[in-house]
């Protein structure tokens, strides 16, 4: 085999493993995003007062 083959196999394969974790990184920082996302949105959810008066919606008309 040749040296040179050799070196740039392996630079390539260093390089490879390089774009892979910053990918993987990349990943995990947008999936911490959108889980606080998330969240917050939950939380903005739970702390909506209902605009309607309590007895609204509590009976149907159903005509057949």
């Amino acid at each position: 085999m040749d040296v040179s083959g050799i070196a740039a196999a392996a630079t390539e394969m260093s390089q490879a493993r390089t774009g892979d974790a910053v990918q993987v990184a990349v990943l995990k920082k947008a999936l911490d995003i959108q889980s606080q996302n998330a969240a917050q949105l939950v939380e903005a959810a739970a702390n909506v007062i209902p605009s309607n008066p309590p007895h609204l919606g509590n009976q149907i008309d159903a005509f057949a």
